[in-house]
């Protein structure tokens, strides 16, 4: 038979092993074996595949490494991770034992005319040493730095979302910066055309071939293309500052050096879609709800560990000094030791309660998981669906341009002869700025799907960097 001071701290150190709760499972999902328009081969870990450079711009390149490292969106999601795992000791700590120490010192006396107002100065020393420990015996404590590293993963994940979400703001501002400027390229070569129309038609009228008419059709519009132009410098300023505010710069930091110019970008090539369960993995949005779910998850056991007894240990030790002036002097040591009971009987419902507050919070990130994850695979389908149209539609637009810069050409000659009215050169010059407009704006939306399509896989966010550990 066991004695009771043998079976007491056996049973403690059972109870110490007893962790109340549910555990952590990976949740599941029903997806699809393949994207609608996609292929069935997974493509791996896609967080490190630099996929902005399919345009081939250096420039492009550089505001991306720029940007990883110095955006403020990303560097604050950094911070975060900081703050989640000084968490993790907050965490942590209460399951340790707790030493504090205090001292004080005193000095006493009393002086007056009567002859017993008169006492001896004393000096008194004191000081305390406290020691506590709560014994973490349903897990409380391990349930709750459980869920703190589950929080520190989330974290980590959570800077990969902001990486994610730079790289499609950044490229996407970058794309739109040189579609406006190639609008006014464009608006620049009709404006210049149109005014040796219209001076062309002046020279027409003064020789007796074109009528007043004519000239203030020609005037009409060269005016309506120069009302164009400050509106598109407008929208590319706008691209500009938003670039640099990306990259942690002032606003206009950067016009000077995208007024030099360049092409729009156009991607060389798609980028593989996988399958939709390599978005679990290879998301960081999807991986921070899942981890959102496994801190809600220990939450719980952390709610239910309070329902039960707790038996915190702790001790004092005090010693003293006293010196009496012209007098004695010594000290005096007292300590105490012993465990003290908590056991929660009437509580108003109030722990049951927090229970429930706790299985539901997990419920409710179970659902959120749940829909990050269908979002992911729409955002998917439908960046593939539009980059596999958009590329038809450049093409037709890009035919449709020569068309209409040939019909000008035409018209033109025409009327030069005499053999065709002004009416046609002007409707020609309007078709073949509306389709150069037009073939701009789609070369720019398929740059903009394929941000989109490469940013819905995951893609990129972890270039150049090494992977951070999860908490465990």
């Amino acid at each position: 038979m066991l004695s009771i001071r043998t079976s007491i701290p056996l049973a403690l150190l059972l109870l110490s092993g007893c962790v109340v709760g549910p555990d952590h499972k990976a949740p599941e999902i029903q997806l699809p074996a393949k994207f609608a328009e996609g292929g069935k081969t997974s493509n791996g870990d896609v967080s490190t595949v630099a996929w902005w450079n399919a345009f081939n711009d250096s420039r492009l390149n550089g505001y991306v490494t720029t940007g990883l490292a110095q955006n403020l969106s990303v560097l604050q999601a950094l911070e975060r991770i900081n703050q989640a795992e000084a968490s993790v000791v907050v965490a942590g700590a209460g399951a340790l034992p707790s030493l504090t120490t205090q001292g004080q010192h005193t000095t006493s006396g009393r002086k007056g005319s009567l002859p017993t107002a008169d006492s001896n100065v004393t000096n008194s020393s004191a000081g305390s040493l406290n020691i506590s420990w709560l014994l973490d015996l349903f897990g409380q404590y391990r349930r709750a730095k459980e869920s703190a590293n589950a929080n520190l993963d989330a974290a980590y994940a959570s800077a990969d979302v902001a990486k994610l979400s730079l790289l499609s703001s950044l490229v996407s501002a970058y794309i739109d910066a040189r579609y406006y400027q190639e609008r006014l390229a464009i608006a620049r070569q009709n404006l210049s055309s149109r005014r040796e129309t219209l001076d062309l038609t002046k020279l027409q009228l003064e020789a007796g071939a074109a009528s007043r008419l004519d000239v203030v059709q020609s005037e009409g519009l060269v005016n309506s293309t120069l009302a164009e132009i400050p509106g598109l410098e407008t929208n590319f300023r706008r691209a500009a500052h938003r670039v640099a505010t990306l990259l942690g710069m002032p606003a206009s930091s950067l016009v000077v050096e995208l007024q030099r110019g360049a092409r729009q970008p156009v991607a060389r090539s798609i980028p593989k879609t996988g399958i939709p369960a390599d978005l679990i993995r290879n998301r960081p949005d999807v991986r921070a709800a899942e981890r959102s779910l496994a801190a809600a998850v220990a939450q719980i056991g952390v709610a239910e560990a309070q329902l039960y007894p707790s038996i915190e240990l702790g001790g004092t030790i005090t010693p003293s000094y006293s010196r009496i002036s012209g007098g004695s002097r010594g000290s005096s040591n007292s300590w105490s030791f012993g465990p003290s009971l908590v056991l929660p009987i009437l509580d108003g419902g109030r722990l049951r309660a927090n229970v429930d507050i706790a299985n539901s919070s997990a419920r409710e990130q179970y659902l959120v998981w749940k829909q990050t994850v269908l979002t992911a695979v729409e955002e998917v389908e439908n960046a593939l669906a539009a980059i596999n149209r958009d590329q038809r539609t450049a093409s037709a637009l890009r035919a449709t341009v020569n068309s209409y810069n040939e019909a000008l050409s035409l018209s033109t000659a025409s009327y030069r002869d005499g053999a065709s009215s002004l009416l046609d050169v002007l409707d020609a010059q309007r078709s073949v700025s509306s389709a150069q407009a037009s073939l701009a704006q789609a070369v720019q939306q398929t740059a903009q799907d394929y941000v989109a399509l490469s940013v819905a896989i995951g893609g990129g966010y972890a270039i150049g960097a090494t992977p951070a550990k999860p908490a465990m």
